[in-house]
């Protein structure tokens, strides 16, 4: 009988960050972002079904039952702490599993723009940490928040749903709060946190316009508010803080986030060239004045991306700068570099231009 800690330990001894389980098929871990069958046996249904109990505590039974899909944290001694969301789908049950690592890598050794320490180290504002699923947001953030740690007596009050990375107390004391467990509402538990005595917020999602309107109002008051948000650029973070909102609203929203907004850090991860895992290719975003004038005046995004591409004084570059560099350094293969770029042509006469390859 398979039980949860057999799999937790298969996980960790294959260095995957997610294990998948499913009826029908053996279970898949993630590796270096990749998905790759394992050589366990498949589960029948009962098997899953004994295993989401041996997991599910008598609450989360309940809202599992009620719809179909929970999230959970389960701890192990001696192995750690997993997320695990149990969840149905055709009628049988499927549980995905992630890794919470303890503690943080360090900015530097995350080989990512030095604009990301600067942003980590305002004194107030807005920073937002941006990109699609599974570009490394997490753990850029969390990197962020332990440069914080390290470094500044401030107290830390992180929003997440769910925690992904513990942080023990450094020079700051970080007190970090899960949704749905220690809080039950994101923009609830942003304005309380100005009660907690807190320095610095994060919060893993802004999920709607309540919780945006809670982040740009703490920023505006003093605070350093990190956020985490699905976007695929910088300019589409941008766009997607002021859209959440009625047309009605707009207008003041685009005033009070020109007025607060220190950056965007939008990433993705592409393969390295020399095969061993990926690397971060990070667009990044300013709030220089240009780029204060062009959020409130409502300017178009290639506004914005024109400044990102001349403010290279500033830290800023777009995400093709960001990837040129990094082929230029011989992190990333030219294959891998035209595949991914945002404008793969003007990306391709930049290398030619350079002298760095020829094409055909």
């Amino acid at each position: 009988m398979t039980r949860v800690v057999d799999l937790l330990h298969y996980l960790l001894e294959e260095r995957g960050s997610d294990l998948l389980v499913k009826v029908g098929s053996p279970p898949c871990i993630r590796r270096n972002g990749r998905l790759e069958r394992t050589t366990l046996d498949a589960l029948d249904p009962s098997s899953i079904e004994e295993l989401a109990n041996e997991l599910l505590p008598p609450d989360k039974a309940a809202e599992f039952k009620a719809r179909g899909e929970v999230d959970l944290a389960h701890s192990v001694p001696g192995l750690g702490r997993f997320r695990v969301n149990v969840y149905r789908q055709r009628g049988s049950v499927s549980l995905a599993i992630r890794r919470v690592v303890p503690g943080a890598p360090a900015i530097a050794d995350l080989g990512v723009p030095r604009v990301v320490a600067d942003l980590a180290e305002s004194r107030d504002g807005l920073v937002v940490i941006s990109g699609p699923a599974a570009s490394g947001k997490t753990t850029t953030a969390a990197a962020m928040l332990d440069h914080i740690n390290a470094s500044q007596a401030r107290h830390i009050v992180t929003i997440e749903d769910p925690i992904e990375v513990l942080h023990a107390d450094r020079i700051a004391i970080v007190s970090q709060r899960e949704v749905g467990t220690d809080t039950t509402d994101v923009a609830d538990a942003i304005r309380r946190a100005s009660r907690q005595d807190a320095d610095v917020i994060f919060a893993s999602d802004l999920p709607d316009a309540g919780s945006i309107r809670e982040a740009l109002a703490a920023a505006a008051s003093g605070w350093l508010v990190l956020a985490v948000m699905n976007t695929l650029s910088a300019t589409d973070t941008v766009a997607a803080l002021v859209d959440r909102f009625e047309p009605h609203q707009q207008a003041p929203v685009r005033q009070t986030l020109a007025r607060v907004l220190r950056g965007v850090i939008c990433q993705r991860l592409v393969d390295r060239a020399d095969a061993r895992g990926r690397v971060a290719v990070v667009e990044s975003l300013v709030g220089t004045q240009k780029v204060r004038d062009a959020i409130q005046q409502a300017s178009d995004p290639a506004v914005l991306e024109r400044l990102m591409t001349d403010g290279d004084y500033h830290g800023m570059a777009t995400f093709d700068q960001a990837l040129f560099q990094l082929f230029s350094d011989e992190y990333v293969s030219l294959d891998e570099a035209l595949e991914r770029a945002a404008h793969p042509e003007d990306f391709r006469i930049a290398v030619q231009a350079a002298g760095l390859a020829t094409l055909r």
